[in-house]
This record gives structure tokens, sequence and C-alpha cells, in this order.
């Protein structure tokens, strides 16, 4: 009889190796907890509890109707790229042709993947501030790059500076990989930041990837303003963003990459073989969310700042917990290092005695160890109810 091989040996180390993603992994207990008849609250996700406005609905909707449920342009829709191309010119300062850089992808994650296999290989290194989002490193790691954390003090407001940049920097990094407003902390970068990041990119000639897929989500007149739009930085910044937060669209997957061409030309290679095209009627919907009205992002904004100042006011009150208010997105990056525990502890304490679930902190790499994820874009009742549960298994102040 010939030699079986195990399973794993079929598998590529660079996926075996792989984390699954945390945030859905917290999903995933959660809904097996509630099938088992435990009431619990998911605060790990973040995905905007309101509904798709109705005329980017109807939008969608008449476009299937009206036959349009077959293969689309691979980079988008002329309307949709042109759209985009509008919308960060009027909102960001940042010029791009709709035609040749500008891709339409489905949801803003696969942007992000596609670019990394397009532009990061083997020996080249990407700088990740952290804490950062906990997709970013396994997507360098799956291009065959390597993913450098560039850590940031809890006790500094997670702040960039050039020097913490500087320290991490060799001669085989090529990209630096920023969010703003951040997902988990809820930071907006400041103006020396931004002029921190401008400086170490050029002096080092690397390429920014900037997420900005929260910009719409600020609070406290905090304001976002796009790397590429700053001097000397179009020229090597890829812009990634989409649809899903500001016009709570998660499901219909939408996100887009805009930058120059020559980077934008070989991420359209991957795109092409992968994807194909985002969803055509989806296109449509894109289209009437980024030239209809606005004011809906307001509504929802508004009530993500009440949830976010009544979650810091319950947390703040709980024994061993801070709650800083988030300046943008709506996450709040709760600091428990008084409690002395290790977070994936901590979190997995109070998925089983107090029924909410949140992402531990160091999911989002070692600096976020201490603090916990916990995500407002849910119901006010829901909120107060989890605040309530975490006080009675933690104790207050």
């Amino acid at each position: 009889m010939p030699t079986q091989r195990s399973p794993s040996q079929f598998i590529a180390r660079r996926v075996r190796d792989l984390a699954p993603s945390p945030t859905l992994a917290v999903s995933d207990k959660a809904r097996t907890m509630r099938a088992e008849g435990l009431d619990v609250i998911d605060l790990g996700g973040g995905d905007p509890d309101f509904i798709t406005p109705q005329h980017v609905r109807d939008a969608a909707t008449a476009a299937m109707n009206a036959g349009d449920t077959h293969y689309v342009a691979s980079n988008g829709t002329p309307a949709l790229r042109k759209a985009i191309a509008e919308k960060l010119q009027r909102d960001n300062d940042v010029a791009v042709d709709p035609v040749t850089e500008v891709i339409v992808t489905p949801g803003g994650k696969a942007s992000l993947f596609q670019a990394m296999l397009a532009l990061v290989e083997p020996g080249v290194e990407v700088l990740i501030p952290e804490p950062a989002w906990v997709s970013y490193v396994p997507m360098v790691e799956v291009a065959g790059g390597r993913p450098v954390g560039v850590p940031l003090d809890p006790d500094d407001g997670f702040r960039i500076t050039a020097e913490t940049l500087e320290a991490h920097v060799s001669a085989d990094t090529r990209v630096l990989l920023v969010n703003s407003p951040n997902n988990p902390t809820g930071r907006v970068l400041d103006e020396g930041e931004m002029d921190a990041i401008a400086h170490v990119a050029q002096d080092h000639d690397l390429l920014v990837f900037s997420d900005e897929m929260y910009e719409k989500i600020l609070y406290d007149g905090h304001q976002h303003r796009a790397i590429a739009s700053l001097p000397g930085m179009a020229e090597r910044t890829l812009t990634f963003n989409g649809l899903s937060k500001a016009y709570a669209m998660t499901g219909w997957r939408l996100g887009y990459v805009a930058g120059p061409a020559p980077y934008i030309k070989q991420i359209a290679k991957v795109h092409s073989h992968s994807v194909t095209c985002a969803t055509s009627f989806a296109q449509a919907g894109g289209v009437a969310a980024l030239t209809g009205p606005q004011g809906f992002i307001g509504d929802m904004v508004a009530a993500w700042d009440r949830r976010r100042r009544a979650v810091a006011e319950g947390v703040n009150a709980i024994r061993g917990l801070r709650c800083p208010l988030a300046e943008g997105a709506f996450y709040a990056f709760v600091d428990a290092r008084e409690l002395g525990m290790d977070s994936v502890a901590l979190a997995d304490r109070l998925l089983r005695e107090a029924h909410v679930a949140l992402v531990p902190g160091v999911a989002f790499g070692g600096a976020g160890e201490g603090h916990l994820r916990l995500s407002f874009a849910t119901g006010d009742d829901l909120l107060a109810e989890s605040v309530r549960r975490i006080g009675d298994v933690l104790g207050r102040r």
C-alpha cells in the first residue's frame, strides 16, 4: 500500500502558520454560545446597527431589475470610479484619474489584500504601528513579506512620532501602513503625526498604505486629513477606503484603492485574476451613496457619539478599567492594565461570566496587551446591559 500523506502536508506553510481572524473568532464563539441558549451580547465586531439608507437600496434594486446582473469592468463601473474620484477631490483634496488610478473591490479588506500581493514579496518589510487592525499582519505574511510592528505607547495616547518609526526602519523596509481614524484605538492622527509619517516616508523612500475606512466617523471637532494630500505624498501613497462603515453597507462589500497609476496597474492584475469584479448592482448603490444625500452620516455619528460617552462613563466606574473617549471610529479601547490580567484571559472571563464578547487587545499586536476592544456600533440598551454585566463581574469603584 502506498504511504498516505497527512492533510497537513498538503497545506501551504504560509496558511498553516496563519492565525485566524481574532475578531471573527470572538463573534463565532458568541454565536455558538447563543445557539446553546445563552444570552450573549457580541461587542466584538464592527458592523453598524443601522440599515443602508433607502435611496442606496433603491438604486441597487433598480439596477438589478433593469438587468444589471452581469459582469462589469474589472476595475469597477465607470460611474462608480468617477464618483470615487470626485469624492477624493471634494473631501480629501486628492486628485486621481478615475480610469487609471481607481479600483473598486469587494470590500476594503480585498483592496488591501490585493495591494499586498501585488507590492509585497519575500524580503520586504512592512511597518505597522500598533495597536493595529487584526488583518494587516496576516495579509503581509500571506504575501511573503515581513510585518514589523511599531509599538506605540498607551501612556502617550498611542501617538506616532518620527523617532518611533525611524527606530524600526531598515534597508528592507518598503511600505509604511497607517490607519486613521484608528481601529482599535479610536485615535485620529494630528498634524504632527501626519508630518512625521510624511517625513519618514520621503526620507526613506517608502510607499504608504493609508487605510481611511473610518474617515467620516469623527467626534469633538477632530478632522481627518488624507495622507495623499500632503506635499510630496500623492506619488507615494495608496488610499484605501470603502462604503462599509460610513454608509452602513458592510454586507454590500464595496471598497476601493486609489493612487498612482503604476501601482494600480499591478494591483489590477491580482484583482482581475482573483475576484473579476465587484458586484454589478451593488456598485449602482455605491454611486447613489457617494453622490446622494449625506445627512444620514451625521445622524449615525450623533448616535455613536452618544453611545461612546455613555460607554466611557459606565466603564470608568468599573474597578480596574479606564476608558478614554474615542476620537473617531466606533470602538472603545478599554485600558485594563490595572487588573494585572492578560487580555485573552480577561476577555474569556467576561465572555464566560458576563456573557459579553469583547476582543482581547493583544489581538491588535503586543502594544495592545492589557486592553479590550469594545464596539459601540450597536444599540444603546445592549451597551448599557453589557456595561452592567461587566461591572457585576469585576466590581465597581
